[in-house]
């Protein structure tokens, strides 16, 4: 099992020393917010995105994704009423889409809870109509870049649009795309699932659905910072895996770094390989 780390919770740090120390902390990749990587990501070059792939593969790393997608440049939306701002804004979709291959990333996650949310004035059918409109756009740029676009679902006290991997997969469905897929975030899934997430998973993986998984608690500090188990977690994974239903990496996207990003970024990994170093101590293969 690999794990990547979500590079924000190494901010303010220059990128490469990100690199640095996500490797040193022992994570296989990061995934990117691009907008730790400029003011406006659109405009990085695809020189510079490769420069940015060779800095973490000096490391031993890979760019695993990219996510947090419309944090900027501000003013984006997939369900403002007005075309043009829903047309800049697959613009922007397309063009990480398009940044994302050349880091080498293999996905990218649609959360930006802020941009999705119904706006005044527009139903929720209204406002789901349109995003499934972008997402389909996205998703055929995704398809021939030969990366796979993510509907992340988020819980309700983030946004009231896709709130389920249930809604989200519905949304896949429709389109009906090989570059659209969903993901489970744990933190999310904790906060607005019925049923747990190690269920969640063996549920919708072996559908083909889930292309990505974020571990994180739903209090939002990093894995084994809270209430939830991760053991059953990281056996339903490895069980995926060993059945062929899972091939991704595992993102550690904590949100509040206690007692800071790299300690947070530390403590997580530690707690995470010694989950699987216990498993494996105890025979558990995942079949």
């Amino acid at each position: 099992m690999q794990f990547a780390l979500c590079n924000e919770v190494l901010q303010p740090l220059p990128f490469q020393e990100q690199c640095a120390m996500a490797a040193a902390l022992g994570y296989d990749g990061l995934e990117v917010a691009p907008f730790t990587l400029a003011a406006d990501p659109m405009d990085i070059t695809d020189g510079q995105a490769g420069v940015y792939r060779r800095m973490a593969e000096d490391q031993g790393l890979a760019i695993s994704g990219l996510h947090w997608l419309l944090v900027a440049p501000a003013g984006l939306s997939v369900v403002d009423a007005d075309a043009q701002v829903r047309e800049r804004t697959v613009a922007v979709m397309r063009r990480l889409v398009e940044l994302c291959a050349a880091m080498g990333g293999r996905y990218l996650v649609h959360g930006s809870p802020k941009q999705r949310t119904v706006p005044p004035g527009s139903s929720r059918d209204e406002a789901l109509a349109r995003a499934r409109e972008c997402f389909a756009q996205a998703a055929a740029t995704a398809t021939s870049c030969g990366v796979t676009y993510c509907i992340e679902p988020l819980s309700t006290r983030e946004t009231d649009l896709l709130n389920t991997v249930a809604e989200a997969a519905r949304i896949v469905d429709e389109i009906a795309s090989p570059g659209l897929k969903t993901m489970i975030d744990c933190s999310a899934a904790g906060q607005t699932e019925s049923q747990s997430v190690a269920d969640l998973m063996a549920q919708w993986m072996p559908t083909g659905h889930i292309a990505h998984v974020q571990v994180n608690d739903p209090n939002r500090r990093g894995p084994g910072q809270g209430e939830m188990r991760f053991t059953p977690i990281l056996q339903a994974l490895l069980r995926m895996q060993a059945q062929g239903h899972y091939r991704g990496i595992v993102a550690v996207e904590p949100f509040d770094y206690v007692p800071d990003g790299p300690g947070c970024a530390a403590r997580s990994i530690g707690y995470l390989k010694g989950i699987l170093e216990g498993l494996e101590r105890h025979g558990f293969q995942g079949v």
